[in-house]
């Protein structure tokens, strides 16, 4: 991704690395270019000092969805819907599963309207946060469209299989206190605090012991799908590489001292 992509920010500060959607003129729509330079962005992360993941919004929206329009477009160039299919699987749900599977520890900022697959975009996120203003829907049936980027496996997991069904069948534009209520958003704070409190709590992410947290990150990932017994010899393979770390040691150190540890991702 360059450095003047129009439609994707990418600022590092300090290990976080912020992903800004910023085609606010579109409501931050998934077109071609954005989902590209979010992927680009992710690409630039790997091998580096990152500590922590944001993705946040430009203007009013976090993200409206699909770019419905391109996709009417292209169903009347090619005159079946074969060309929208395939920008729905191929372009976003790349882009979404890229941003699910990313190693690091990822925060959704969500200040404003979440729908469709921008929707999944924040839930594909490890942690979602959301301001007093923020909104959040499921409502590919309000476009005569079945569910897709990963709705059907993203959704259920975060809220539970009958709310998921329930999101979906009635299209319901969620409240941000109702997204935290039934497990969407992890915080809800108040529009004029939402920066400050958004950002401290990444900051703390930030501070911790990077391979250790992306090494829970893995390990998190497949607990739903495995047994207690499986979970345990798989924690225990994995400890390895934190328990060898210089964090680990900082760690101990500091605990013996009672003082703050100063994790540094060696």
């Amino acid at each position: 991704m360059s450095d003047t992509d129009p439609t994707v920010r990418l600022d590092r500060t300090d290990g976080i690395a912020t992903i800004t959607l910023a085609d606010p003129d579109r409501r931050n729509a998934l077109t071609a270019a954005l989902t590209e330079g979010i992927r680009d962005a992710l690409d630039e992360l790997e091998g580096g000092d990152t500590r922590c993941v944001v993705f946040e919004g430009d203007g009013p929206a976090f993200s409206a969805g699909g770019d419905i329009e391109l996709m009417i477009e292209r169903f009347a160039e090619d005159g079946t819907a074969e060309e929208a299919v395939r920008y729905v699987i191929r372009d976003i749900g790349r882009t979404i599963r890229q941003v699910a599977e990313c190693e690091f520890p990822t925060v959704a900022k969500v200040d404003g309207a979440a729908f469709g697959a921008g929707a999944n975009l924040a839930i594909a996120c490890d942690i979602a946060l959301f301001s007093a203003a923020a909104t959040i829907g499921f409502g590919f049936r309000q476009v005569g469209l079945a569910v897709d980027s990963g709705t059907s496996y993203l959704l259920p997991r975060r809220v539970g299989d009958n709310v998921a069904r329930e999101l979906v069948f009635t299209g319901e534009q969620v409240s941000a206190d109702r997204a935290k209520e039934i497990g969407i958003a992890n915080h809800v704070y108040p529009t004029d605090a939402f920066e400050e409190r958004a950002d401290g709590l990444v900051e703390t992410i930030a501070e911790g012991p990077p391979i250790a947290l992306r090494t829970s990150k893995r390990l998190l990932r497949h607990n739903p799908t495995t047994s207690l017994p499986a979970a345990i010899e798989q924690e225990a393979a994995a400890q390895a590489a934190p328990i060898e770390s210089a964090d680990h040691a900082e760690g101990v150190s500091a605990f013996i001292e009672r003082r703050d540890p100063e994790f540094t991702g060696e």
